[in-house]
């Protein structure tokens, strides 16, 4: 029988658990190519033989995206199965379209297929868009089941950026974690806040060995999701986040709509930041493609660590990565922190970007005013403590839930910016109780 020839066009998450699941070791198929884009410094890299599994004793290689054309044809690929995530549907269709064009299937793998199944209760909690406030999610439930006594592991979106092989099964306990795991600043920004709050956080790359060690020292898991992905683990209680201030993309974008309609609770943030009519439409669209789930409204919180220098002071604003580039929100917490706390001027961060920081401003013309916290190198972390000693104010307003001032040398304050759902209501509260009353043993 013909081997069907596959291409996975991904960003260092879903690809490679796709791969792990439905074609490691299976003989019908040869995966000749992985492809990176929307993260940088991810390709022209190799997925390790040690990961790989028999039939590729080589590893495979994964190239930069923009090259797909010519592989296709090149490694005479049959399909070309799309893995990443938060693409408008605009997008997906352009990118099933060049597909096509060059000869090739275009495939998008139902999440079921690839989920693997837990011994133990599984929370899962994702979002319709990167940055609608899924991280605080999976922070206030962690926390709700500590106080009912329910010993918790999370477990992580995949965000393996460095040597794959080093990075197939990462335990983070303590802050010292991040260091030996030589993290990015993006893994930092969703690792960190958990491990401080006391929960210790698994990821990688291979998901089935991660879950294993998880569940040995669990009594429950937490799939704690990236971007707008579906769940890599079968939940038991999914929980989807969605975000009245892009108010509209829980049904335009992919796979969020469908977190969206898988989901048993739908959670709308921000409600507190949104207008009536956004948080109207969002509840309308939710309901109209998932009338089964509770729907749950919650505020963002959002306060500073030294809210006594920020009052007067002209401000430079750092946001989470993600969230601001190709999550494209219009604004992030360090802007509600701003006016909230009496910011007098806030500087333009893109006037004084400098070398791959600078690159990201052009990548994205939308940013402006916001910095966000890019940090994927050594060199990308001193861009960007460049780009913040070059900025002429009198303090730093940090929204990136990582601790930015163990990273960079800044010449001016670094005042963090913190924000946490607060759900309307007992219902949200009450439902993780009825829960955990019947599936923790």
């Amino acid at each position: 029988m013909k081997k069907e020839r596959i291409i996975i066009m991904g960003a260092a998450g879903r690809d490679f658990h796709q791969f792990n699941t439905l074609f490691r070791d299976n003989p019908q198929y040869e995966v000749v190519a992985f492809t990176a884009t929307q993260i940088p410094f991810i390709s022209n890299r190799i997925y390790p033989k040690e990961l790989s599994g028999s039939l590729y004793p080589k590893g495979i290689k994964i190239y930069d995206e923009v090259e797909l054309p010519k592989l296709i044809k090149r490694l005479r690929a049959d399909t070309c199965s799309l893995a990443y995530s938060d693409l408008p549907y605009q997008t997906v269709m352009q990118k099933a379209s060049w597909v096509n064009a060059n000869g090739a299937n275009f495939v998008l793998y139902a999440p079921q297929l690839s989920m693997l199944k837990s011994k133990r209760p599984v929370i899962a909690v994702c979002a319709v868009r990167t940055g609608a406030g899924k991280s605080p999610t999976t922070r206030y439930v962690s926390k709700l089941l500590r106080k009912h006594g329910v010993k918790t592991a999370i477990i992580r979106h995949p965000m393996p950026y460095g040597d794959l092989k080093e990075q197939a099964v990462q335990r983070y306990s303590t802050l010292k974690d991040l260091v030996k795991y030589k993290t990015t600043v993006e893994e930092r920004e969703d690792y960190e806040p958990h491990i401080r709050n006391g929960f210790v956080v698994y990821s990688g790359v291979d998901y089935e060995k991660i879950l294993r060690k998880a569940e040995d020292e669990a009594q429950l898991v937490i799939w704690d999701g990236g971007n707008n992905d579906a769940p890599f683990i079968k939940p038991d209680l999914m929980i989807t986040v969605a975000d009245p201030l892009r108010a509209g993309n829980e049904i335009s974008y992919y796979p969020g709509e469908t977190c969206a309609r898988i989901a048993d609770v739908l959670l709308v943030n921000k409600v507190n930041s949104a207008s009536k009519e956004e948080i109207a439409t969002v509840e309308s669209n939710l309901k109209a493609i998932n009338p089964k789930a509770k729907i749950v409204m919650a505020d963002s919180a959002v306060s500073v660590d030294n809210p006594r220098i920020v009052k007067g002071s002209s401000a430079l604003l750092i946001e989470d990565g993600p969230t601001i580039t190709h999550g494209s929100m219009r604004f992030g917490a360090a802007t509600v922190a701003a006016k909230q706390y009496g910011v007098s001027k806030i500087v333009n961060a893109k006037s004084y970007a400098v070398g791959t920081i600078k690159d990201t401003f052009v990548k994205y013309p939308a940013l402006d005013k916001e910095l966000p916290a890019m940090g994927y190198s050594a060199k990308q972390i001193r861009d960007l403590e460049a780009t913040v000693n070059r900025a002429d104010c009198d303090i730093v307003l940090s929204a990136t839930p990582t601790n930015l001032r163990s990273i960079i040398n800044a010449n001016k304050p670094i005042v963090q910016v913190s924000y946490e759902i607060r759900p309307h209501g007992k219902a949200f509260d009450s439902l993780i109780e009825k829960f955990v009353r019947a599936r923790v043993k």
